[in-house]
């Protein structure tokens, strides 16, 4: 078993039970932070490939113990394990865990500081609490899905950062800390009901304030930071490649101009009626060189001029090797963890495998 090891959560006890999406992220970030986990998965030949979307990566720094949730000997020791906890995380549908005779009711009745965090991409009420839903149909109805793209084809699928892991597996991870910040306050536990939908509406609370001010156009690539503008947008270098343009600001404009050889004379930033002209310019200018020569002309300026890169290149790029920002393991590639903390710091811990009679006697013996 894990033992913890150090990071800010040292001590902090949560019992994650499987789930896909943004539940084994958000365990993932609590686990590199220090927090003692076991992961309560499936027997293992009950595991379906779904059960395993993630893997080494989003599985890492945590235990794991394979349990039948029908089997009363099972719950009954889950309980056990619930009853030593800290918190527990689930994003199974609305009502399962009651069903299965471990609901937070149950849970806070032998533990009253318990924090029973759940994950859904509805809620735990609502006309479409019961529905089955991912990530692009849970952002849909935010109006987050309907911003992102080019105006004459549909929206764009922004991978599920937004809805999964934005609006689920950070407001996640935030709902745990709070709650356990005020269990340790009030000695009173909490019930967390996170959904992606709100979670993501969360994240448009800039772009509802542009808008009620009359500064957003409720369509694509119509505005400041939808690409719209043509200083804030991506465009194809010499070699196919891309670069990534962000000079909002007067003198970062200015000095990106600088760098792209064109006249300041000729551009008025915020004139929108001179966009079109301006985007044309840019495009055909950055195809005169391949990305990285842009990437090394423009490293040493304000210019906010990046290189796009892949998922292969991103962890070799200078300023990522300088931070650690990646670190590989089992031959995997993957981020380090997130944010970096001193004197407490956060590390990747090697998963390991138990059974749950084990981990409880672990937690009796703490």
């Amino acid at each position: 078993m894990i033992e913890s090891s150090g990071g800010p959560l040292s001590g902090i006890r949560i019992v994650e039970f499987d789930a896909i999406g943004p539940v084994p992220l958000a365990a993932m970030i609590l686990a590199d932070m220090g927090a003692d986990i076991v992961r309560l998965a499936r027997p293992a030949g009950a595991v379906t490939a779904w059960d395993d979307v993630g893997g080494s990566v989003l599985h890492r720094s945590r235990s794991v113990v394979h349990v039948d949730l029908k089997n009363p000997d099972d719950r009954a020791q889950v309980l056990d394990l619930i009853a030593r906890a800290d918190a527990v995380v689930e994003g199974f549908r609305p009502g399962v865990m009651e069903r299965l005779g471990i609901g937070p009711d149950i849970g806070l009745a032998r533990n009253p500081k318990l924090i029973f965090a759940r994950m859904t991409g509805w809620g735990q009420s609502g006309p479409l609490a019961l529905r089955a839903g991912h990530d692009i149909n849970y952002i849909a109805i935010t109006g987050a899905l309907h911003a992102i793209g080019k105006p004459d084809e549909p929206p764009t699928v922004p991978l599920n950062l937004v809805g999964d892991y934005g609006g689920g597996a950070m407001f996640l991870v935030a709902g745990v800390l709070a709650a356990l910040l005020a269990a340790r306050t009030t000695g009173r536990g909490q019930i967390v009901d996170v959904a992606m939908t709100e979670g993501a509406a969360t994240l448009l609370s800039m772009f509802h304030s542009y808008h009620a001010t009359g500064s957003w156009q409720d369509q694509r690539e119509a505005n400041l930071l939808d690409g719209g503008a043509p200083f804030y947008r991506c465009y194809a270098c010499a070699d196919g490649r891309h670069v990534a343009v962000g000079c909002l600001e007067p003198q970062f404009f200015a000095a990106c101009l600088q760098g792209l050889g064109l006249d300041p004379q000729l551009f008025r930033q915020n004139d929108r009626a001179t966009w079109p002209a301006m985007r044309a310019e840019f495009e055909t200018t950055f195809k005169t060189r391949t990305r990285d020569a842009w990437a090394a002309l423009f490293a040493e300026t304000d210019a906010c001029v990046s290189p796009v890169l892949t998922l292969a290149e991103a962890p070799d790029h200078p300023h990522n090797r300088h931070r650690t920002s990646f670190v590989t393991r089992d031959g995997v590639s993957q981020a380090a963890p997130a944010p970096k903390f001193a004197p407490d710091a956060s590390i990747v811990r090697e998963p390991s495998a138990s059974d749950v009679a084990t981990a409880v006697a672990r937690w009796n013996q703490r």
